[in-house]
């Protein structure tokens, strides 16, 4: 563009509001920064307005679709604490899961980089949606591609987690092949949404897929396991964890050559290790992951060029009588504050929330801990009535001082564990987190998604328009 040119449309485009590019956008004229040059700016930036939420109908009703929900969280708001938007999917049977944006703060420096569409894949049908979020209250469907033409090019399914990448590709973690059995692998799209292909070789010799974090700095990639989506959709029996078909191990690529450069197994007490969390700090080489069934939080760290993976906390199973076998916490998800001081993790049976000190990643200190829900009876009640399930997916501001909860973890496992989600809906709820250490839980807000235009649904990720702890990536 020449110089003359772009002047031209600066100007209308300040005129109107926003400046704009082909892949988002860079700046509200309130100052509000959409990807910012470090993890100090990204807390620095205004507080957030609105949070996307997605909303799931599967393991409720097949004629009704799952949506993407706008939330107000704004407390200067009249509509505060409420879903003021939603955009329907075109089909049903979906099983919204994972989404993530365009762009981040990968991105950042380059031209055109800008945060502007939600990719929001269907973990059961395969479909991925691109929604376009220019303006919060007003976001759009975009695209549609479907699972079948997925499968039919790569020979992948049930996509989940979704990073940009510094090149303006967006890469999705994708569980299973294109007949739902092991071991998935990893899809990429370009800048229009059009699939490129398969991040790494067929033969990379990785055994099941789930989530990733990566970090060129360190010129590695960190995934992790669950099972085959075969496995799971149906819902959980133990007799499958004891035939091998859920994972226990961390995969670390190298990222430069796309190969799985070595893998580490968690053994017995690493079960089905979820999500992966790297320090914002690019230069830094510690993160933590869940592993759910063990309950246990494990660090990962390079000692003299070499990646160790420690186990630095565990939550012991507890006995009840509505249950055969010891019920165990089952870490479900966790996020790290954006200074990389405090760690937060969701034990989704037990029904805690806990926060951890992690100054000292080998050795976190417990500064916080809430009850909202489980099946151990721990908990109490929230406005008169009983939690409907267990505190599960996680999104911490990017300052540090509020923290929201969802409680939907995966239709049938849902349907198992805590019944009343799918009768009652979801709720969305939001903690007060102390910049010292500590929790509370705020009892202005609450989202009720029982009442919801076409019946209950299921809350499951969220993020923010500002960006977010779990997605956003320094390099």
């Amino acid at each position: 563009m020449q110089r003359r040119e772009f002047l031209s449309t600066a100007v209308a485009a300040t005129l109107s509001g926003t400046v704009l590019g082909h892949r988002g956008w860079a700046a509200h004229t309130d100052g509000e920064c959409r990807i910012y040059a470090s993890p100090a700016e990204a807390m620095a930036s205004p507080r957030e307005r609105e949070l996307f939420a997605t909303a799931l109908r599967v393991g409720i009703t097949d004629s009704q679709p799952d949506y993407l929900a706008v939330v107000d969280v704004d407390p200067d708001s009249k509509t505060y604490s409420q879903v003021v938007h939603r955009v329907m999917m075109p089909t049903p049977g979906d099983e919204l899961h994972h989404f993530g944006w365009n762009a981040c703060s990968s991105c950042h420096g380059q031209q055109d980089a800008m945060r502007r569409f939600l990719v929001v894949p269907g973990m059961l049908s395969g479909r991925i949606h691109i929604i376009d979020a220019e303006n919060p209250r007003r976001a759009k469907m975009h695209k549609v591609i479907e699972g079948a033409e997925i499968v039919n090019k790569t020979n992948l399914s049930a996509p989940h987690t979704v990073h940009c990448l510094p090149d303006g590709q967006i890469m999705i973690s994708m569980l299973g092949d294109g007949e739902g059995n092991t071991p998935g692998g990893f899809l990429l799209l370009d800048e229009n949404f059009d699939i490129v292909g398969r991040w790494e070789p067929a033969d990379s010799g990785m055994t099941f897929n789930y989530d990733f974090w990566y970090q060129p700095r360190h010129d590695v990639m960190i995934s992790s396991e669950w099972g085959a989506p075969n496995t799971f959709r149906p819902g959980f029996k133990l007799e499958d964890v004891e035939a091998g078909k859920y994972g226990h191990s961390l995969c670390f690529w190298d990222w430069d050559e796309r190969k799985l450069a070595n893998k580490i197994d968690l053994g017995a007490t690493g079960m089905i290790p979820l999500e992966v969390r790297f320090h914002h700090n690019p230069d830094s080489s510690h993160g933590f992951v869940g592993a759910a069934l063990s309950s246990t939080m494990w660090h990962w760290h390079k000692t003299n060029g070499k990646w160790q993976v420690d186990k630095v906390i565990e939550v012991e199973p507890v006995e009840t009588e509505d249950f055969p076998f010891p019920v165990p916490g089952l870490i479900t998800d966790l996020v790290l504050s954006m200074d990389d001081r405090f760690l937060y993790f969701s034990n989704w049976l037990h029904g805690d929330l806990r926060q951890y000190d992690v100054s000292d990643p080998a050795h976190p200190k417990l500064t916080g801990q809430l009850w909202l829900g489980g099946v151990i009876g721990k908990s109490g009640k929230f406005r008169g009535s009983d939690f409907r399930g267990g505190p599960q997916m996680l999104q911490l501001s990017l300052d540090g001082r509020r923290l929201y909860v969802t409680d939907s973890l995966y239709s049938s496992w849902d349907n198992q564990f805590y019944g009343d989600i799918g009768k009652k809906g979801s709720t969305l709820l939001q903690i007060d987190c102390d910049p010292q250490g500590g929790m509370r839980l705020n009892e202005d807000f609450f989202v009720d998604f029982g009442p919801e235009p076409g019946g209950p649904a299921r809350a499951h990720e969220m993020r923010f328009p500002g960006g977010d702890c779990t997605s956003d990536i320094w390099i």
